[in-house]
C-alpha cells in the first residue's frame, strides 16, 4: 500500500474497542471515526465501511452479525473484517485469528477476508492443549477439565460497574450451567473429539487471567511425564515472541501480565503421584483480547 490502510473501528466505545483505538497509535494506519451520536446509525456505519480497508468490529454476536450483512452489501468494496465477538469463531469460511496456532496460520491470517479474534479464556487453553493433542501425547478423547479465572474487565461495562462502584466479590464462580460460549472455540480448535468441561470465575482484580489443566500422567498416551509436556510447548513454541514457554512455580499471580501482549505456559508436575497441571497466564484485555486483535491488524495490513 503506497498510503497508510483505513480502518473503522465499529462498536469503538466499548472496553474492547477503546483499547484497540489506543494501541492503534502504534502502527502506521488511519483511523476513520464517526460522530459518536451516529455510531449506531446504519447509513453511517455503511459508509464508514465503504471507506475502510478492514473493519474491526467491537460489537455483541447478534450485532455482529448484523454487520457482517452490512459489509456483505457493499460487494467488490466490501472491506476485510477482524470479528473480536463470538459470532464467528467455528464459522466456516472465517480464519481463526490466533496466529501461534500452528506453522500456516500466521500466513492464512495475512491473506483472509474474514479473521475471528480469539477469546480469551479460548486463548489460554488451546495454547496449552492443541500442541499436545497434535504430538499424540493428548488423547482428543481425554476428559479435559479446564479452570480459569479473569478480571473483571472481561465481563464487560455492568461487571466492571459492579466491582468499581461497588465492590463487587472477591471471588465468583459462573457458567456453573456448563454451557459458556467459549466451550465450542476451545473444543474445535484445540483439536477435541470430546466437550471439556470449562468452569470460569472472576476475582476482585481489573486484569489478568489464569487458565489452569489438571492431567493424570498415565491416563495419557505412551507413558508420558511432566517433561514430555514441557518439551512438546517449547518445542511448538520455539521463536514466537508472544508465547513463552517457561519453567514451573510454586504460586501464581493471575495479574503478573496486566498490560502487557504476552502469554507464558507452564506444566508443573509431581512425578510421585503421575500428576501435571497445565497453566497459561495472560492479560485478558491484551493476548485475550486487543493485543491479540493489533497482532491479526498487523497481519492482515502487512505491517
Amino acid at each position: 500500500m503506497t498510503q497508510n490502510p483505513t480502518i473503522f473501528i465499529d462498536g469503538e466505545a466499548g472496553t474492547t474497542g477503546l483499547e484497540i483505538r489506543e494501541r492503534l497509535a502504534t502502527l502506521p494506519v488511519t483511523l476513520h471515526s464517526i460522530d459518536h451520536a451516529h455510531r449506531k446509525d446504519p447509513v453511517a456505519r455503511k459508509e464508514a465501511m465503504a471507506a475502510a480497508d478492514l473493519v474491526v468490529l467491537c460489537l455483541p454476536d447478534a450485532a455482529s452479525r448484523e454487520a457482517v450483512e452490512m459489509a456483505e452489501t457493499l460487494g467488490a468494496n466490501a472491506p476485510r473484517l477482524l470479528d473480536a465477538s463470538t459470532a464467528f469463531r467455528t464459522a466456516p469460511g472465517w480464519v481463526y485469528g490466533f496466529p501461534e496456532l500452528s506453522a500456516a496460520q500466521a500466513e492464512a491470517i495475512s491473506g483472509a477476508p474474514r479473521v475471528s479474534n480469539p477469546g480469551c479464556y479460548p486463548t489460554g487453553a488451546i495454547a496449552l492443549l492443541r500442541p499436545l493433542v497434535d504430538a499424540g501425547l493428548l488423547s482428543a478423547q481425554y476428559p479435559v477439565c479446564i479452570n480459569a479465572i479473569s478480571g473483571y474487565t472481561g465481563g464487560g461495562r455492568s461487571m466492571i460497574e459492579a466491582h468499581e462502584q461497588e465492590g463487587g466479590p472477591a471471588f465468583e464462580l459462573y457458567g456453573l450451567g456448563l454451557e459458556h460460549k467459549h466451550v465450542p472455540e476451545i473444543h474445535l480448535h484445540a483439536g477435541l473429539e470430546r466437550r471439556p468441561v470449562f468452569v470460569p470465575s472472576v476475582g476482585h482484580f481489573a486484569r489478568g487471567m489464569i487458565v489452569s489443566i489438571p492431567l493424570h500422567l498415565d491416563d495419557l498416551n505412551g507413558g508420558v511425564s511432566a517433561e514430555d509436556l514441557h518439551s512438546a510447548l517449547a518445542t511448538r513454541y520455539a521463536g514466537q515472541d508472544k508465547v513463552r514457554v517457561l519453567n514451573a512455580e510454586s504460586t501464581l499471580s493471575a495479574e503478573a501480565l496486566s498490560g502487557s501482549d504476552g502469554m507464558e505456559l507452564r506444566v508443573h508436575g509431581s512425578p510421585r503421584n503421575r500428576q501435571a497441571l497445565l497453566t497459561a497466564r495472560l492479560d485478558n484485555l491484551g493476548k485475550g483480547a486487543s493485543g491479540a486483535a493489533l497482532q491479526n491488524i498487523a497481519l492482515m495490513l502487512g505491517l
